[in-house]
């Protein structure tokens, strides 16, 4: 039995979601858009949201910017929590690990992601907490995941 997904609560995020689904994860031409499903750290739950996301080799960086708010987004709270997920770009889905980017790793990375979405440059200047960056990568592990067909095996409940 498949577990509901939560979508995020930001409305803009939500119809984002909804739009990337029903375009087959073409919501935005041009632009490197992934769906991340975590694990709840508190309520167990799934929860999805849509995010921007640079190539490194065969890796996925990611930006916990929270569009420069003095807090970390609950995506990646989640992440630290259970860094397990799944993640969708374009109409395929499949799971990953993920890790926070080193302080060695991150001054590449992150002239990556300003140069993927110039923005988070202005995010980071908005704030006085260090940007998180999130290196994400395939487990290989199994066949894909079918899209939102996201079980409990793949996001063991901690607590």
């Amino acid at each position: 039995m498949e577990e509901e997904i939560v979508d995020s609560p930001d409305e803009w995020v939500a119809r984002h979601i909804r739009r990337f689904v029903e375009t087959g994860g073409q919501a935005r031409p041009g632009m490197n858009d992934l769906l991340l499903t975590t694990r709840g750290r508190r309520s167990g739950r799934l929860r999805r949201t849509a995010l921007v996301y640079a190539r490194d080799g065969d890796r996925y960086v990611l930006a916990a910017s929270n569009s420069g708010a003095d807090r970390h987004p609950a995506w990646y709270l989640n992440l630290v929590d259970t860094p397990g997920a799944v993640v969708q770009i374009g109409a395929e889905t499949f799971a990953v690990n993920t890790r926070t980017a080193t302080a060695s790793e991150k001054p590449r990375l992150w002239r990556l992601m300003v140069a993927t979405m110039p923005s988070y440059q202005r995010y980071q200047e908005r704030t006085e907490r260090d940007i998180p960056l999130v290196i994400v990568e395939r487990t290989g592990d199994g066949p894909p995941v079918p899209p939102y067909g996201v079980t409990a095996p793949r996001f063991p409940r901690t607590g």
